[in-house]
């Protein structure tokens, strides 16, 4: 084989590569944004007229999330909200609207404490959903009942539900992620607090 044909043959590799490369890239990146943003990569293609451009936001939210310092909470700041998270679910029995303001309030707090700006709650679910993607949509039933007008629209089971949402998403940014045994004794502790 002459060196003209080994330097073509190498060209075509070459240029096969690339057209391969840049045929599975959209594919691997669309496989990643869905495993790191879960049920939030469905949401946001539904709310963009093409899924390059929810594709585009979502990428968007991870380098605004690299850009944010955060932090883990500490021993000591766990144990204190933890507590007042108790105070919330036992304060349910006596005001439930209270309780459910309140567990705004704390919620709101620790996402402050760990680093999320805390301003605007269309900003909050964006950052929240690079890394707490799975309870965010516990997180917006929660607010869309807490933030509904007060009066008859809002029943005490819709604010025990709240709480129940809210509580996903406080429990994920206190320990990051959620185990089992925390789930099941907290679960256990949600029901007979709000009952």
């Amino acid at each position: 084989m002459s060196s003209g044909v080994l330097i073509i043959v190498i060209v075509l590799v070459v240029v096969a590569a690339v057209v391969v490369a840049l045929a599975v890239w959209p594919m691997v990146r669309r496989q990643r944004l869905r495993s790191k943003f879960g049920p939030e990569y469905d949401r946001t293609v539904e709310e963009h007229d093409d899924r390059r451009a929810a594709e585009r936001e979502l990428a968007e939210r991870e380098k605004r999330h690299a850009e944010l310092e955060l932090r883990a909470l500490t021993p000591e700041q766990k144990q204190l909200y933890t507590a007042q998270w108790v105070e919330v679910q036992e304060r349910f029995i006596d005001d439930p609207a209270e309780a459910l303001q309140a567990a705004d309030r704390l919620l709101t707090t620790v996402m402050s404490q760990r680093g999320y700006p805390t301003e605007n709650f269309d900003q909050q679910v964006a950052d929240l959903s690079v890394e707490h993607a799975e309870p965010l949509g516990h997180y917006r039933a929660a607010h869309e009942i807490a933030t509904r007008a007060t009066g008859t629209e809002v029943s005490t089971e819709d604010r025990r539900a709240a709480i129940v949402h809210y509580r996903d998403l406080f429990q994920d940014l206190l320990n990051g992620a959620t185990d089992k045994h925390t789930d099941d004794k907290n679960s256990e502790h949600d029901k007979k607090a709000l009952s």
